[in-house]
């Protein structure tokens, strides 16, 4: 091929065209694409991922002659191997390395000690979970030793300590004295006593060597409030009158807070926060189980510069206060999720309102079963072309009406979840009114549960109508990226053919539609050859000879979920290890005519798959796990 020969400049301009996952891709053809695909423009924020392992040393040095980048070192443990790669880490990459985690390590306070003075230009140190090093309570406690990590880590500016049983005030303040100018601080997780220290039985102090206490985190927020602007707190027992004394910390602007889980937060709380950090953009309260539409009110009143809201499954919140959250001019993400007594009425009377109001690209409204197709359909409309991400999961009382209204007004939809949205038929896909159903948007749930009632069939008449007017179809959302229709259990062969043929599809779920059949799947393949994740679990007419002829031309799938399919058997083990070398995830539980020793034979011929689910095939009882320690970095490598 002449273009083998082109200067490596030119190459890297035409590959500057594609997206992502076809560059990489086209990296593989030859060593001249790959090192064109190494060009600076195409490495900025890049992040490295693989296991210890003897081959794993050969990539880290290879990666010095890159530019900056991060790293996500699996499994480190004591052992010599461990010890190695830290070593090899700090000699090759330490000056030019921006990220490091090392999740699921047991790493040893020596090896971490040994690495840390290395990493000169860190921005951010992730030590999740990572309780081997606090444990002993000795991590740190040389002078010598926090010098050196101080010089080390003096810009360092995101630290993640969450889900750390053995962190305590002494190791706490060890570790920040040597991070003057924190940005992000996580604690999610962590035991923190806010009120009461169970290990001594009295009232919370400061300098525990047991636990964290508030006076401490106080301590370290009152010498830091200059510079911190994010704090994650979730999932631990802080108390009402903690929130308001973090909030009312002297100097303190936060922009991004987490309080995911905290249970015991109360409405007057978080008045109190809102009045005091007004400057906050992202606030996550989800699964903050206090909370009432107050709250919603407080921040709606105070935060003008919120961006990014959660209240994913707080109960207590109702339609009140919505109406005055959509007239925050900066709110681009809304989660409602499981807000079980909102209907949507609210948003639309606040987005209907003269501006300013808010500019929503994300919106959630999984399992909030009052929401209507009268809702979406003005919701539609007002939201436009600006919403990006939109999840009805689980919005049962939504039917082929709210289908149309968000194929003709939400043309820049990315991600669209409708899974279990169960009277969506194939007249709402194809954009065609079932002549059996009126035409007005509803909110009374149906009559009828699906099981006792099926939409009329679409003739070969009305498929010729449709061609005529597809605008009107799911079609019309040209860059869809996400898409789940599991369990919409009225779709068809004849919907999915027509209507899924979008180019740019990443995603895709049709579990548990037992209509659907190898025509789909094939029309599936031919139509959206970007698949990455493909869900087809409890979909009982997907066979092998689909398979057969789908599968060869999903070049970049990745993750294939086949649970429960019980026509598929070991044959198409033997197609998925010919053309899917690219599969990380494979499920195939309960797929009774597939044998374990196949699956054995599978996982020795794909060099990324990581992880294989198959209980009770063949009707034994077994989960294969399988990380492919070696394989991965090899094949990283295979063009320095």
């Amino acid at each position: 091929m002449e273009g083998l020969h082109l200067p490596i400049e030119i190459i890297s301009y035409i590959l500057s065209y594609l997206h992502v996952t076809d560059r990489k891709e086209a990296s593989l053809v030859c060593k001249s694409w790959y090192e064109a695909s190494q060009d600076n423009r195409f490495q900025k924020n890049v992040t490295f991922k693989f296991p210890v392992s003897p081959s794993s040393l050969d990539f880290i040095r290879a990666l010095a002659r890159r530019p900056r980048c991060g790293l996500i070192i699996l499994h480190l443990d004591g052992s010599s191997l461990s010890r190695q790669v830290l070593v090899e880490v700090g000699t090759h990459l330490g000056p030019f390395l921006d990220t490091l985690a090392l999740p699921g390590s047991s790493i040893t306070e020596s090896s971490l000690l040994g690495l840390l003075p290395h990493l000169t230009s860190l921005h951010k140190l992730d030590l999740q979970g990572l309780d081997s090093l606090f444990m002993s309570g000795a991590f740190l406690s040389r002078e010598e030793h926090r010098q050196q990590v101080h010089h080390a880590l003096r810009n360092l500016e995101e630290l993640d300590l969450s889900d750390l049983r053995y962190l305590s005030d002494l190791s706490f303040n060890r570790l920040t004295s040597c991070v003057p100018r924190l940005r992000q601080l996580a604690l999610a997780g962590c035991h923190i006593a806010f009120e009461f220290d169970p290990y001594r039985g009295c009232p919370v102090g400061s300098g525990s060597s047991a636990l964290v206490s508030l006076r401490n985190l106080l301590s370290l927020l009152q010498k830091q409030a200059s510079t911190l602007r994010s704090l994650d707190l979730s999932r631990t027992s802080i108390t009402p009158e903690s929130l308001r004394s973090i909030a009312q910390v002297p100097g303190l602007r936060l922009e991004e807070l987490s309080l995911r889980g905290c249970k015991e937060l109360t409405d007057y709380a978080m008045e109190v926060l809102c009045t005091h950090q007004n400057a906050l953009k992202m606030l996550d309260l989800s699964a903050c189980t206090e909370l009432s539409s107050r709250t919603v009110l407080a921040v709606a009143t105070k935060l003008k510069e919120l961006n990014s809201l959660s209240l994913s499954q707080d109960c207590k919140i109702m339609n009140k206060g919505l109406a005055e959250l959509m007239a925050l001019p900066c709110l681009s993400t809304l989660d409602l999720s499981e807000c079980l007594h909102v209907s949507g009425a609210d948003l639309v009377k606040g987005l209907s309102a003269p501006q300013p109001r808010a500019q929503l690209k994300i919106l959630s409204l999984r399992n909030c079963t009052y929401i209507g197709d009268s809702v979406i359909y003005s919701l539609t409309q007002l939201l436009g072309s600006n919403l990006r991400e939109l999840d009805l999961t689980s919005c049962i009382c939504l039917t082929d009406l709210s289908v149309h209204a968000i194929a003709t007004y939400l043309p820049g939809l990315v991600v669209l979840r409708l899974g279990w949205c169960k009277e969506i038929s194939d007249w709402g896909l194809l954009g065609m009114v079932e002549p059996t159903k009126h035409c007005e948007p509803r909110d009374k749930e149906p009559h009828s549960l699906p099981f006792q009632e099926k939409p009329q069939l679409v003739t070969d008449k009305d498929l010729g109508a449709f061609t005529e007017q597809a605008g009107a179809s799911l079609l019309a959302i040209r860059d869809l990226q996400k898409l789940d229709l599991s369990a919409c259990s009225k779709l068809t062969d004849t919907s999915i053919t027509q209507v899924l043929r979008f180019p740019e599809l990443r995603h895709l779920s049709l579990s548990m539609l037992p209509e659907i059949s190898d025509e789909s799947l094939v029309s599936v393949a031919y139509h959206c050859r970007s698949l990455t994740s493909l869900a087809l679990s409890h979909c009982p007419q997907i066979s092998d000879q689909g398979m057969v002829r789908a599968l060869p031309l999903l070049h970049r799938l990745q993750h294939l979920y086949l649970a429960c399919c019980n026509a598929i058997t070991n044959e198409t083990l033997s197609i998925i290890a010919l053309h899917c070398d690219r599969l990380r995830t494979l499920d195939i539980s309960m797929c009774k005519d597939i044998t374990v020793h196949q699956v054995d034979h599978l996982q020795s011929r794909l060099p990324f798959l990581e992880k294989v689910q198959c209980r009770f095939v063949n009707g034994a009882d077994g989960t294969i796990n399988n990380i492919c320690n070696t394989r991965n970095v090899n094949h990283l490598k295979k063009y320095n």
